[in-house]
């Protein structure tokens, strides 16, 4: 997922746009509101205002406010590129390099923007993020390794989620505690030091 600038609708007015044009319009609108005035600002007047349309339009299509900003999110949540690159540690040093660049600004905004929403609701990041996925698709790192035992690189044996995932997740962690990307070095060591000793493959020389 990349986090992209809000478009704007233009000065067409709501009246003339209709369907997936108006539902489009409406959404960009919405990114910019979060973006500018977080969720305490994210309201059905804040929105409409910037679209150039009216309160029911949005309420037709999201009746509460939750349902707007997870439509909004859900928009701009694109999943990131699994790169093959025909080794286990090279798509896992290149998947979180895609992550990195594709999901700091989005992480920002959730740590920064989403908090009262967090608040609010008594939910968390994870819980978002996990609402944002499609259901029932394997993680990335459940596909990396799979592609690993298809190769002959890993043995075919069940591994828990915690594990797999954790590049991932550190890779979060360290987002979240420096708010910004996180240098080259830093992510070869979680797959180096970290998580391949952990799926038992020897660090690399």
């Amino acid at each position: 997922m990349s986090l992209e600038p809000g478009r704007r609708t233009g000065d067409d007015g709501a009246t003339r746009r209709r369907g997936a044009r108006l539902e489009d319009a409406l959404l960009d609108a919405a990114w910019d509101v979060l973006l500018e005035h977080g969720y305490l600002g994210f309201t059905y007047e804040a929105v409409a205002a910037r679209a150039g349309t009216s309160r029911p339009v949005l309420y037709r299509r999201w009746p509460r406010r939750e349902d707007l900003l997870l439509a909004t999110l859900t928009r701009y949540w694109r999943p990131i590129a699994i790169p093959d690159t025909g080794s286990l540690r090279g798509d896992a040093i290149g998947f979180l390099r895609n992550a990195d660049a594709d999901r700091a600004g989005m992480i920002t905004l959730m740590s920064v923007q989403l908090v009262d929403y967090f608040q609010d609701t008594g939910t968390s990041l994870g819980e978002l993020r996990d609402t944002l996925l499609p259901p029932g698709h394997p993680t990335a790192f459940e596909t990396i390794v799979a592609r690993a035992v298809g190769r002959g690189e890993l043995p075919d044996v069940p591994r828990p989620a915690r594990v797999l995932n954790l590049p991932l997740d550190l890779l979060r962690h360290d987002m979240f505690m420096t708010m910004r990307a996180v240098p080259d070095e830093a992510i070869a060591q979680i797959v180096d030091e970290v998580w391949l000793p952990l799926l038992g493959v020897p660090r690399p020389s």
